[in-house]
């Protein structure tokens, strides 16, 4: 069986964003391991329209080609972590706008975030945590909070993540958890019969 594949999620389009950083310094560490395949999925790679269509995507698949494209690769991971941050005490609207096109894909699929800013993003990451149990996802404990003065001397000071080596003990907990949980459902649901197994 090939090894399974996680989906790298960064939550933001905007100029300027903090995401690419966090998303490379997160990527290095994933190298390390051998028993998880990791990709990145940059959301400005699938311009989404705000969400609009006539009926749930739990009853009709989208007709934007853009949506297609978005659901296809979600479809063909085994989990996700979410690089978030934190928007008004929330979840980025361009995030939660392509969660929104995405239905029963996600389900039985554990969910990881690292999250970033002043908090390190600690309210939008329970937030995805509960859209993500809606979507009947296993979202995990452990996460990766970049906040504080950690925050702020990455973005204002000039320090690289090479200045905080007490948060890669944090990534490394949460990539444990992330293997056991996608090692479990990926069994689960290849044991599952079809019809239950996107349920």
């Amino acid at each position: 069986m090939s090894k399974p594949k996680i989906g790298v999620i960064l939550s933001t389009t905007r100029t300027g964003r903090f995401a690419d950083r966090a998303a490379a310094w997160l990527l290095e560490l994933t190298a390390q391991r051998h028993d998880l395949e990791f990709e990145l999925l940059d959301l400005r790679d699938y311009p989404l329209p705000l969400f609009d269509e006539p009926k749930s995507p739990l009853w009709a698949p989208s007709t934007n080609e853009v949506a297609q494209r978005w659901t296809s690769k979600i479809a063909a991971l085994d989990g996700y972590i979410f690089v978030t941050a934190e928007y008004n005490h929330g979840v980025p609207g361009v995030l939660k706008n392509a969660i929104d096109y995405v239905a029963h894909v996600f389900a039985k699929k554990p969910a990881a975030y690292v999250g970033y800013g002043g908090v390190g993003a600690a309210r939008a990451v329970e937030q995805l945590r509960l859209i993500n149990i809606e979507q009947q996802m296993a979202p995990l404990k452990s996460a990766v909070h970049i906040g504080g003065a950690d925050f702020i001397d990455l973005l204002v000071h000039g320090k690289s993540f090479a200045d905080k080596p007490h948060l890669v003990p944090g990534v490394q907990a949460m990539l444990e958890e992330l293997a056991w949980w996608t090692r479990a459902l990926r069994q689960a649901r290849a044991e599952a019969p079809a019809s239950r197994a996107a349920a």
